[in-house]
């Protein structure tokens, strides 16, 4: 399904509904509240302070919704879940607002403050939840007839794979997942050929990734046997990098690490894990604070880069800059910078790892790694979004192949951006 113009209706309806009740609000108050202040009847003028909050407050409520998570799985939402979310980041709104723009209004009881603040809350709660309430209901009736869903490759070979594809098959309410076919995990197992009989085998496990890719599979749902639980490591290590959603069936709970929650979908319980280590909000919180950090990091120690940029560059030959492939969040690469610590030219023979006692790095070098200061260029990495002040440090690809012949679980580092500081 179109993920993009799904989103694209959720911020027009917000951005409609906060528009709508902003402009109520403002009626509300020149009508109501401002005659009780003044004595008098106030005329309706559209002034200047109306325009202004007609134009920033509505953007105000969708960088809120941004923040708390609000346009993410916006495909199969619960409507009571979405009633509860939209009560809690519309007190929240409401909270801002009333200290930021209302509070300094001259009233002619503290009532008015009471009068205002409900009047908003109820006004923008009300819009903003019957707006989302019939996109996201027109969304799950279509889903339900099956005029719309989501590609979807099941892994799994045998008796419950097939009954799993039997049961969602014949839901008289479509949970929305249109089958591309099935994969088999192990050739020791096989497949059942009455499941081939009516889905597709598209390949085994070690396919997945080019199946994913050609397929454009939006979820994945893991049914495989109890005999081939010894898999599930793998399964998971496979679809670490994947961005659609995953489910399992119930009997595999007891095995699984990671976030999981649980999605009843008529009759056929899965649960689905998330790709996510932090919800949303907690995600937004820690990138303003990296961003407000690396902005200080880079300004107020601007003189240092310089007295560092040219100590080095005169110490011995080559760049100031040191710049390195590195893998990071999601498994993608990006470069990486440093004050240049090492001889040019140090890993002509290959990558290697460094000693104390290496003779490629230069005398400076050695002091700027002991006090860590040829790490502070990365505050940069931080501020465009490839790295995080805190976090596992990123690795060279060459280096992540050999650690996960020994210990595939490694991979799971990349589900979160990578950091300065380390652990």
């Amino acid at each position: 399904m179109n993920k993009s113009l799904q989103v694209l209706k959720y911020l027009l309806g917000d951005l409609l509904a906060a528009s709508l009740a902003w402009g109520l609000f403002y009626m509300f108050r020149k009508t109501y509240i401002e005659p009780q202040k003044f004595g008098i009847e106030i005329p309706l003028v559209l002034g200047k302070q109306f325009y202004y909050g007609l134009l920033f407050v509505p953007l105000l409520w969708l960088c809120l919704y941004y923040i708390t998570g609000t346009y993410k799985g916006v495909f199969g939402k619960s409507r009571l879940r979405e009633m509860g979310q939209t009560m809690l980041i519309s007190i929240i709104g409401v909270v801002i607002i009333f200290f930021a723009l209302l509070l300094d209004d001259a009233v002619v009881s503290y009532k008015t403050y009471y009068q205002t603040f409900l009047t908003l809350f109820l006004l923008h709660f009300s819009i903003t939840f019957l707006v989302r309430f019939a996109i996201t209901s027109s969304t799950n009736r279509k889903i339900h007839r099956r005029k719309i869903g989501f590609n979807t490759l099941l892994v799994g070979s045998n008796e419950n794979a097939l009954k799993l594809f039997n049961e969602m098959e014949s839901q008289r309410k479509s949970s929305g997942n249109i089958f591309s076919g099935f994969v088999h995990v192990d050739n020791k197992n096989g497949y059942s050929q009455q499941l081939k009989e009516r889905l597709p085998h598209i390949g085994e496990m070690r396919d997945i990734r080019n199946i994913i890719e050609e397929k454009k599979i939006e979820q994945v749902i893991i049914a495989i046997e109890s005999f081939e639980h010894e898999n599930i490591g793998k399964i998971i290590n496979e679809l670490s990098d994947y961005g659609g959603v995953i489910k399992v069936i119930p009997d595999m709970y007891d095995i699984l690490s990671g976030s999981v929650k649980m999605s009843s979908i008529f009759g056929a319980p899965l649960i689905v894990i998330s790709r996510d280590i932090m919800p949303p909000w907690q995600q937004s919180v820690k990138r303003l604070f990296d961003i407000f950090i690396s902005l200080f990091a880079l300004t107020a120690f601007s003189p240092v880069y310089i007295v560092i940029g040219i100590l080095v560059k005169t110490t011995s030959k080559g760049p100031a800059f040191y710049s390195h492939e590195r893998i990071g969040w999601h498994g993608k690469p990006f470069f990486i910078h440093k004050f240049r610590s090492m001889h040019v030219d140090a890993e002509k023979n290959g990558p290697s790892l460094s000693s104390k006692t290496d003779p490629r790095i230069t005398p400076l070098g050695r002091f700027l790694r002991k006090v860590r200061l040829d790490e502070i260029p990365q505050f940069y990495n931080v501020l465009i979004g490839e790295m995080s002040l805190v976090g596992p440090r990123p690795e060279r690809q060459f280096f992540i192949d050999r650690i996960m012949e020994t210990a595939p679980h490694y991979k799971h580092l990349l589900k979160v951006r990578p950091g300065i500081t380390s652990w």
